[in-house]
């Protein structure tokens, strides 16, 4: 992300919470509440590509409309977390007159406390050092979880799709702006792996070293006794895919894996080279020594009163 909307962040949600308290919505804790545009809501339920198989926890959930839209218009099922006593039950009677009740439902619980492990998609609208406070946790999660968060990021991590919206009635933070930020949990890769692919009529072992900065990985193969590059591609939750170039006896012979991450198991396929002698083999991947993948230096504690 932008360097300076990283400072820009930090900047406003300091003028925030200096600000009246006129500003916000009507809200019981002791922080100041600010809802989230219906227009941003429902920009942030599409960037998730929320349906009816999944489960959405709203952190931070105040009058409850995300995990209400999600119910009523997508078909999902979900529970949006609070501190405030008041802005819950708003939450729970608005889910009762829209119907969702069943779908949708709102407790008093502190975030960080929160089990998030039955989430396929996680909302927020927090303040950047919360967000940062949150990631070890979100990072944690199934790989597929999307997360998705309004205004402010996740500091290292940066997002896999991010969209600004103009937003006219909006008048705190960027006044006129919405910034929407999207993660995928990625699967963690880093380490070892062996393979062995019928190359040309023969079984050719295939290693390969990788390095992973949250999403982002790359790293070396060895083929046979040729070694190669990897060069960086970005895992999409426990989807991985990339491409190596093999050096042979002329040209460097194409490669493109394909596969789904299971714990310490790669399955997929392979294309091998081009034109009219391309083809596809059955790729099995085994790690035989887990690496250390970087999800981003610790956080210290942070005052958890402190929303939007």
């Amino acid at each position: 992300m932008n360097a300076v909307r990283q400072w820009y962040g930090m900047f406003a949600s300091a003028l925030l919470l200096l600000a009246p308290a006129a500003t916000a919505q009507d809200g019981r804790g002791d922080v100041i509440y600010v809802p989230t545009p219906q227009v941003v809501v429902d920009e942030m339920l599409r960037m998730a590509k929320v349906g009816p198989n999944d489960y959405l926890i709203d952190l931070g959930s105040g009058d409850g409309r995300i995990v209400i839209t999600a119910a009523k218009k997508l078909g999902a099922r979900g529970f949006g977390v609070d501190l405030d006593t008041h802005l819950l039950k708003v939450a729970n009677n608005a889910a009762r007159k829209e119907g969702v009740a069943d779908r949708a439902r709102f407790i008093e619980q502190n975030l960080f406390e929160t089990d998030l492990g039955p989430a396929t998609v996680i909302t927020s609208y927090l303040l950047p050092e919360m967000n940062e406070r949150l990631r070890p946790k979100l990072l944690a999660l199934k790989p597929g979880t999307r997360v998705v968060a309004h205004d402010y990021a996740m500091g290292e991590w940066d997002p896999d799709d991010d969209k600004t919206l103009i937003v006219p009635e909006k008048v705190v933070g960027d006044p006129g702006k919405s910034y929407i930020f999207m993660w995928i949990v990625p699967a963690r890769v880093a380490g070892s792996w062996e393979s062995q692919i019928i190359a040309g009529g023969r079984s050719v072992r295939y290693e390969f070293n990788l390095e992973q900065h949250f999403q982002l990985v790359h790293g070396t193969a060895r083929v046979g006794e040729r070694d190669a590059k990897v060069p960086q591609f970005r895992m999409v939750g426990d989807q991985i895919a990339f491409k190596l170039e093999v050096p042979g006896t002329g040209k460097p012979i194409p490669h493109q894996f394909l596969g789904l991450v299971k714990g310490e198991l790669i399955e997929g396929n392979v294309t091998i080279g081009e034109g009219a002698g391309q083809r596809v083999a059955p790729w099995q991947a085994r790690l035989t020594q887990r690496g250390e993948a970087y999800m981003g230096a610790a956080t210290a504690p942070i005052v958890t009163g402190a929303r939007l």
